[in-house]
């Protein structure tokens, strides 16, 4: 066997012993045949756990063809492994450039697919742009992330979304434990596999205190650093505030940071102003979905030159003297430079992905072009099996307790 096909081969094999919910959703699937004669084109970060979701639908009886959703993201081993192994058509490598991209996404689009699965809505808005041409065959789609929910509901605002999308995203049993704990952990598995460096003892900076902001600062915190937030929202703010961290702005906070996070979902969140007073040797990386919240023709033009230091660091040595430090090109650096969110987190998370793939070819033919929240039951199974699966019991409500909080009569 090819040595980079048998180490995808065991990655998958790996994930696959993790993900006791999707497995148990598979064999469900197996059975079943709920995706039969499908076709189903994807978009997401092409490594072990999304594997074992293509996989999955495979099983139900989908034709898969699959790309990544970033340029850096991509685990070859595992890219190999599936179309060597499983028979998949899998579009993707690491290092992608620009180019190499939107060809494996035009190459997803050029199956005619049925459905869409997607990752920051990249591939959403390409059938709504330049593969206008597919989308009569286009039923509906499923998105993962913040940040293509965001775009996908201003296309439905714009009255421009041609077919109704699951917002994956804002499923509880997604963004409880996805955004948070997986974001958390696998942002610092990145930030150390890239740097080698410690956390314990300097001041970190985390751009945003969403779900995935709250994960990073945690783990940042229980690590040992001191930690700064930044955040437009006055709630966001004072929640973090009485979460124990500091809070500033940006402009303050770069002259005082030893590591900077973003985790917005926005652009520009790090700018020329901010680069032109930050402190000599900070270290940059992103975790939200593109790399425009570093802003790098900035550091391109502020710097005498860029030196890549260590396999996923760029040194830019500023004309003024100063070095600051970018990695993974300001992409996401938990895929970049690590292996994105732990197998246990991924598992729910892709449950809800297959559970809800199922639902929306189920569906899609009664629902407007709008964007649409998980049903609850999606949840409460997801949940359910998830318990089970470690070894969790937990109370129930007895009838008089059902009656007491859905009635109103009863009170003092």
């Amino acid at each position: 066997m090819d040595e980079l096909v048998k180490k995808g081969s065991l990655r998958l094999h790996w994930v696959e012993t993790h993900m006791p919910v999707l497995m148990d959703i598979r064999r469900r699937f197996i059975d079943e045949q709920p995706l039969a004669g499908l076709k189903i084109g994807m978009a997401l970060h092409t490594e072990a756990k999304t594997g074992m979701l293509a996989v999955t639908l495979a099983d139900a009886g989908a034709k898969i063809r699959l790309a990544s959703c970033n340029p850096l993201s991509t685990d070859d081993s595992v890219a190999a492994a599936l179309r060597e192994e499983y028979g998949l058509d899998v579009y993707a490598k690491k290092w992608e450039s620009s180019q190499e991209y939107y060809n494996n996404l035009n190459t997803v689009l050029n199956m005619a697919p049925d459905f869409l699965i997607d990752d920051g809505a990249d591939l959403i808005a390409m059938a709504h742009t330049s593969r206008k041409d597919i989308l009569p065959n286009i039923k509906a789609a499923n998105e993962e992330t913040t940040t293509g929910v965001v775009r996908l509901r201003a296309m439905a605002k714009d009255k421009a979304l041609k077919f109704p999308v699951l917002d994956v995203n804002d499923a509880k049993m997604k963004f409880l434990f996805d955004n948070r704990y997986g974001t958390g952990q696998s942002a610092f598995d990145g930030w150390m596999n890239a740097t080698n460096l410690i956390v314990a003892g300097k001041r970190l900076v985390v751009a945003g205190y969403g779900w995935c902001g709250k994960g990073v600062a945690m783990r940042a915190k229980g690590l040992g650093a001191s930690v700064i937030v930044t955040e437009v929202d006055p709630v966001k703010a004072i929640e973090a505030k009485m979460d124990g961290y500091e809070v500033m702005r940006m402009i303050d906070a770069v002259k005082v940071a030893d590591i900077i996070i973003t985790v917005t979902g926005c652009k520009d969140i790090i700018t020329a102003d901010h680069l032109a007073v930050m402190k000599d040797g900070c270290i940059m990386g992103n975790v939200g979905h593109f790399d425009n919240e570093i802003n790098k023709n900035a550091l391109d033009e502020m710097s005498d030159s860029k030196v890549r230091v260590r396999d996923f660091i760029d040194e830019y040595r500023m004309k003024d003297g100063r070095s600051l430090y970018l990695i993974a090109e300001g992409r996401l650096m938990n895929l970049a430079a690590g292996q994105g969110h732990p197998a246990e987190i991924m598992d729910m998370s892709f449950a809800t992905q297959a559970l809800g793939i199922v639902h929306m070819t189920r569906n899609y033919d009664r629902m407007d072009n709008e964007v649409y929240a998980v049903p609850a039951e999606i949840d409460m199974q997801i949940a359910t099996l998830k318990l089970k699966s470690m070894g969790v019991t937990i109370d129930t409500l007895t009838d008089e307790q059902v009656k007491y909080v859905t009635g109103w009569e009863e009170g003092t």
